[in-house]
Protein backbone atom coordinates (compact mmCIF):
# COMPACT_ATOMS: atom_id res chain seq x y z
CA UNK A 1 0.00 0.00 0.00
CA UNK A 2 1.39 3.42 -0.62
CA UNK A 3 0.15 6.36 1.87
CA UNK A 4 1.34 10.23 1.73
CA UNK A 5 1.63 13.25 4.16
CA UNK A 6 0.20 16.20 2.62
CA UNK A 7 1.99 19.39 3.55
CA UNK A 8 0.58 22.80 2.88
CA UNK A 9 0.61 26.11 5.20
CA UNK A 10 -3.10 26.57 6.35
CA UNK A 11 -4.81 30.19 6.33
CA UNK A 12 -5.55 30.64 9.94
CA UNK A 13 -9.10 30.12 10.27
CA UNK A 14 -10.22 29.87 6.27
CA UNK A 15 -11.52 26.32 6.04
CA UNK A 16 -12.72 26.72 2.62
CA UNK A 17 -9.42 27.32 1.28
CA UNK A 18 -7.40 24.90 3.55
CA UNK A 19 -10.17 22.43 2.40
CA UNK A 20 -8.83 23.64 -1.05
CA UNK A 21 -5.57 22.92 -0.87
CA UNK A 22 -6.10 19.49 0.81
CA UNK A 23 -8.38 19.12 -1.52
CA UNK A 24 -5.52 19.91 -4.96
CA UNK A 25 -2.91 17.57 -2.40
CA UNK A 26 -5.55 14.41 -2.21
CA UNK A 27 -5.28 14.32 -6.56
CA UNK A 28 -1.81 14.92 -6.95
CA UNK A 29 -0.88 11.73 -4.25
CA UNK A 30 -4.21 9.69 -5.84
CA UNK A 31 -2.01 10.27 -9.73
CA UNK A 32 1.10 8.91 -7.73
CA UNK A 33 -0.79 5.94 -6.86
CA UNK A 34 -1.58 6.66 -2.96
CA UNK A 35 -4.43 5.16 -1.03
CA UNK A 36 -4.64 7.62 2.36
CA UNK A 37 -3.22 11.05 2.15
CA UNK A 38 -2.93 12.69 5.85
CA UNK A 39 -2.74 16.18 6.80
CA UNK A 40 -1.39 18.14 10.11
CA UNK A 41 -2.34 18.62 13.24
CA UNK A 42 -5.60 21.26 13.02
CA UNK A 43 -4.90 21.73 8.92
CA UNK A 44 -8.50 22.84 8.46
CA UNK A 45 -8.18 26.10 10.69
CA UNK A 46 -4.19 26.44 11.17
CA UNK A 47 -2.47 25.89 14.48
CA UNK A 48 -4.13 29.39 15.87
CA UNK A 49 -5.64 28.52 19.41
CA UNK A 50 -7.03 31.66 19.47
CA UNK A 51 -8.84 32.21 16.93
CA UNK A 52 -10.23 28.69 17.21
CA UNK A 53 -11.46 29.72 21.35
CA UNK A 54 -12.92 32.83 20.09
CA UNK A 55 -14.81 31.58 17.08
CA UNK A 56 -17.11 28.46 17.62
CA UNK A 57 -17.82 28.42 13.65
CA UNK A 58 -14.41 27.12 13.12
CA UNK A 59 -15.53 23.74 15.15
CA UNK A 60 -16.62 20.88 12.42
CA UNK A 61 -18.94 18.30 12.58
CA UNK A 62 -18.30 14.84 11.55
CA UNK A 63 -20.69 15.72 8.75
CA UNK A 64 -19.65 19.69 8.20
CA UNK A 65 -20.57 20.82 4.60
CA UNK A 66 -17.45 22.84 4.27
CA UNK A 67 -15.74 19.53 4.00
CA UNK A 68 -17.97 18.57 0.57
CA UNK A 69 -14.70 19.50 -1.78
CA UNK A 70 -12.74 17.25 -0.03
CA UNK A 71 -14.75 14.50 0.49
CA UNK A 72 -15.95 14.54 -3.64
CA UNK A 73 -11.82 14.42 -3.83
CA UNK A 74 -12.01 11.32 -2.00
CA UNK A 75 -14.11 9.80 -4.40
CA UNK A 76 -13.37 10.56 -7.18
CA UNK A 77 -9.95 9.12 -6.91
CA UNK A 78 -11.17 6.35 -4.56
CA UNK A 79 -8.63 7.77 -1.75
CA UNK A 80 -9.09 8.01 1.48
CA UNK A 81 -7.82 11.41 3.52
CA UNK A 82 -7.08 12.45 7.31
CA UNK A 83 -8.01 15.55 8.12
CA UNK A 84 -6.65 17.70 10.93
CA UNK A 85 -9.57 19.89 12.36
CA UNK A 86 -11.18 21.76 15.54
CA UNK A 87 -14.05 19.61 16.37
CA UNK A 88 -17.83 19.66 17.88
CA UNK A 89 -17.80 17.52 21.22
CA UNK A 90 -20.47 16.81 23.55
CA UNK A 91 -19.25 19.61 25.96
CA UNK A 92 -18.47 23.44 25.84
CA UNK A 93 -14.77 23.30 24.00
CA UNK A 94 -13.93 21.35 21.07
CA UNK A 95 -11.56 18.69 20.35
CA UNK A 96 -8.44 18.62 18.68
CA UNK A 97 -9.29 16.08 16.02
CA UNK A 98 -8.39 13.65 12.76
CA UNK A 99 -11.51 13.20 10.35
CA UNK A 100 -10.74 10.14 8.06
CA UNK A 101 -12.72 10.45 5.28
CA UNK A 102 -12.55 7.11 3.41
CA UNK A 103 -12.87 6.54 -0.25
CA UNK A 104 -16.42 6.61 -0.50
CA UNK A 105 -16.36 10.08 0.65
CA UNK A 106 -18.14 8.85 4.11
CA UNK A 107 -16.72 8.88 7.50
CA UNK A 108 -13.96 6.00 8.45
CA UNK A 109 -13.03 7.22 11.54
CA UNK A 110 -12.73 10.18 13.86
CA UNK A 111 -9.92 10.51 16.42
CA UNK A 112 -9.83 13.31 19.42
CA UNK A 113 -6.62 13.86 21.02
CA UNK A 114 -5.86 12.57 24.14
CA UNK A 115 -2.90 14.30 25.33
CA UNK A 116 -3.39 17.85 25.03
CA UNK A 117 -0.17 20.33 25.51
CA UNK A 118 0.70 23.56 26.88
CA UNK A 119 -2.44 26.11 26.33
CA UNK A 120 -4.54 23.54 24.61
CA UNK A 121 -5.00 22.98 27.72
CA UNK A 122 -7.43 25.99 28.04
CA UNK A 123 -9.17 25.42 24.52
CA UNK A 124 -10.00 22.25 23.72
CA UNK A 125 -10.74 18.72 25.71
CA UNK A 126 -9.34 16.09 25.59
CA UNK A 127 -10.72 12.76 24.13
CA UNK A 128 -10.39 9.26 26.11
CA UNK A 129 -9.77 6.65 23.24
CA UNK A 130 -7.20 5.82 21.17
CA UNK A 131 -7.15 5.98 17.06
CA UNK A 132 -7.59 3.37 14.98
CA UNK A 133 -9.31 2.87 11.35
CA UNK A 134 -9.33 0.17 8.39
CA UNK A 135 -8.47 0.38 4.98
CA UNK A 136 -8.00 -2.02 2.61
CA UNK A 137 -7.57 -4.81 5.06
CA UNK A 138 -5.00 -2.66 6.87
CA UNK A 139 -5.12 -1.65 10.47
CA UNK A 140 -4.02 2.05 11.56
CA UNK A 141 -2.70 3.95 14.44
CA UNK A 142 -3.57 7.67 14.56
CA UNK A 143 -2.13 9.89 16.92
CA UNK A 144 -1.60 13.67 17.04
CA UNK A 145 1.32 15.36 18.05
CA UNK A 146 2.01 15.52 21.58
CA UNK A 147 0.03 12.12 21.69
CA UNK A 148 3.69 10.67 20.11
CA UNK A 149 5.69 11.57 22.90
CA UNK A 150 4.13 8.87 24.88
CA UNK A 151 5.63 5.40 24.00
CA UNK A 152 2.97 3.53 25.27
CA UNK A 153 0.33 4.88 22.44
CA UNK A 154 2.94 3.34 19.92
CA UNK A 155 3.35 0.01 21.86
CA UNK A 156 -0.74 -0.26 22.09
CA UNK A 157 -0.84 0.27 18.13
CA UNK A 158 1.41 -3.01 17.63
CA UNK A 159 0.17 -4.96 20.56
CA UNK A 160 -3.40 -4.02 19.05
CA UNK A 161 -2.46 -5.35 15.51
CA UNK A 162 -2.01 -2.24 13.68
CA UNK A 163 0.67 -2.36 10.66
CA UNK A 164 1.14 1.47 10.08
CA UNK A 165 1.02 4.39 12.91
CA UNK A 166 0.17 7.57 11.63
CA UNK A 167 1.06 11.05 13.26
CA UNK A 168 -0.94 14.25 12.60
CA UNK A 169 1.45 16.69 13.80
CA UNK A 170 2.43 20.74 14.04
CA UNK A 171 5.99 21.21 14.84
CA UNK A 172 8.57 24.18 14.57
CA UNK A 173 11.82 24.38 12.93
CA UNK A 174 13.71 23.09 16.12
CA UNK A 175 11.73 20.45 17.73
CA UNK A 176 14.03 17.33 18.10
CA UNK A 177 11.04 15.28 17.16
CA UNK A 178 12.52 13.97 13.64
CA UNK A 179 15.11 12.44 15.73
CA UNK A 180 13.98 11.44 18.85
CA UNK A 181 10.60 10.26 18.96
CA UNK A 182 9.08 9.11 15.08
CA UNK A 183 12.08 6.83 14.12
CA UNK A 184 12.09 5.81 17.64
CA UNK A 185 8.81 4.51 17.57
CA UNK A 186 9.12 2.84 14.14
CA UNK A 187 12.13 1.05 15.52
CA UNK A 188 10.85 0.54 18.58
CA UNK A 189 7.39 -1.17 17.40
CA UNK A 190 8.55 -2.42 13.44
CA UNK A 191 6.07 -0.19 12.43
CA UNK A 192 5.85 2.15 9.72
CA UNK A 193 5.23 5.64 10.56
CA UNK A 194 3.90 8.70 8.42
CA UNK A 195 4.24 11.71 10.12
CA UNK A 196 2.06 15.21 8.78
CA UNK A 197 3.44 18.54 10.09
CA UNK A 198 2.63 21.56 8.43
CA UNK A 199 4.87 24.01 6.70
CA UNK A 200 5.28 27.89 6.76
CA UNK A 201 4.48 30.45 9.77
CA UNK A 202 1.59 29.76 12.41
CA UNK A 203 1.48 30.49 15.98
CA UNK A 204 4.06 27.89 16.92
CA UNK A 205 6.84 29.68 15.32
CA UNK A 206 8.07 28.13 11.64
CA UNK A 207 7.32 24.98 10.74
CA UNK A 208 9.79 23.36 8.85
CA UNK A 209 7.70 20.79 7.03
CA UNK A 210 9.59 17.87 6.53
CA UNK A 211 6.30 15.27 6.72
CA UNK A 212 8.00 11.73 6.25
CA UNK A 213 7.64 8.24 6.11
CA UNK A 214 9.75 6.13 8.15
CA UNK A 215 10.27 2.25 8.04
CA UNK A 216 9.77 -0.08 10.46
CA UNK A 217 13.52 -0.58 10.91
CA UNK A 218 13.51 3.38 11.38
CA UNK A 219 15.40 4.63 8.98
CA UNK A 220 13.87 7.47 6.83
CA UNK A 221 11.88 6.13 3.36
CA UNK A 222 10.85 9.90 1.65
CA UNK A 223 10.27 13.49 3.18
CA UNK A 224 8.49 16.24 1.57
CA UNK A 225 11.33 18.71 2.24
CA UNK A 226 11.09 21.79 4.72
CA UNK A 227 10.29 24.34 2.41
CA UNK A 228 6.82 24.19 0.23
CA UNK A 229 3.53 22.27 0.23
CA UNK A 230 4.20 19.10 -1.09
CA UNK A 231 3.72 15.52 -0.66
CA UNK A 232 6.03 12.60 1.08
CA UNK A 233 4.63 9.50 -0.14
CA UNK A 234 5.83 5.56 0.58
CA UNK A 235 5.07 2.26 -0.49
CA UNK A 236 4.55 0.46 3.52
CA UNK A 237 3.00 -2.78 2.46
Amino acid sequence: MRIAAGQFTSVPGDIEANVRSMQALVHAAAGRGARLVAFCELAATGYDLGLIAERPDLWLAEDDPRLEPLREACRATSTAALVGCAARSAGPRPTITALVIGPDGELLARYDKTHLYGEELDVFTAGTEDGRFLLDGVRFAVAICYDNRFPEVAQRAKSDGCHVYVASSVLEADNDSYRTVYPVRAADNALPVLLANAVGPCSVGDCRGGSAVWGPSGALLTTAGPDAPGLALADVL
